[in-house]
């Protein structure tokens, strides 16, 4: 197998270098836009290229935000579809289970949402969805980060990439 998909011969660090570098040059469009083109741009996408150019994104949202800070930055209806369902085709089951509910919590209210409310979790807390918000955050940082410095969902993104190799390779 490793023959067929030489990136598989790389130790975890190297491959997952290369998978971004095979994202990087794979996918376009501003996933921060509203109007779904992002989300449009990765149907094309082999499956566990496609989960993980959506959950790229919700690892920066935890690295330099929160699970339900994110629905602020990528919360276009598609792309959050996408992120959901590749957390789950990458086998992060919790996270996704996490992720969802984070969706339930925030996206129904990101319409009341207004120039005025300048804080996003003075806004969540007088819509009084604060606490949990915040417990969420807590479970989400918990699940997505390993250990310091290390990412569950870039490590989700090895590991299935040598288990399922023709996901993201192609055949």
């Amino acid at each position: 197998m490793k023959e067929q998909w030489p990136a598989l011969r790389k130790d975890d660090a190297e491959l997952l270098k290369e998978l971004q570098t095979l994202l990087t040059g794979r996918v376009e469009g501003d996933p921060y836009s509203d109007d779904g083109s992002f989300a449009r741009n990765l149907v094309n996408l082999p499956p566990g290229l496609r989960a993980m150019t959506a959950t790229h994104w919700l690892d920066v949202s935890l690295t330099l935000d929160s699970i339900t800070w994110h629905f602020g930055n990528f919360g276009e209806p598609h792309l959050v579809a996408e992120t959901e369902t590749g957390l789950t085709e990458l086998g992060l089951h919790e996270l996704a289970s996490c992720f969802r509910e984070a969706k339930q919590v925030v996206v129904p209210l990101l319409s009341q949402r207004t120039e005025a409310d300048e804080d996003f979790y003075d806004f969540l807390k007088r819509k009084g969805v604060r606490q949990r918000a915040d417990e969420l955050d807590q479970l989400a940082w918990g699940l997505g980060n390993v250990e310091p410095d290390k990412s569950a969902i870039y490590e989700a993104w090895v590991r299935y990439s040598r288990q399922h190799p023709e996901r993201v390779f192609g055949i």
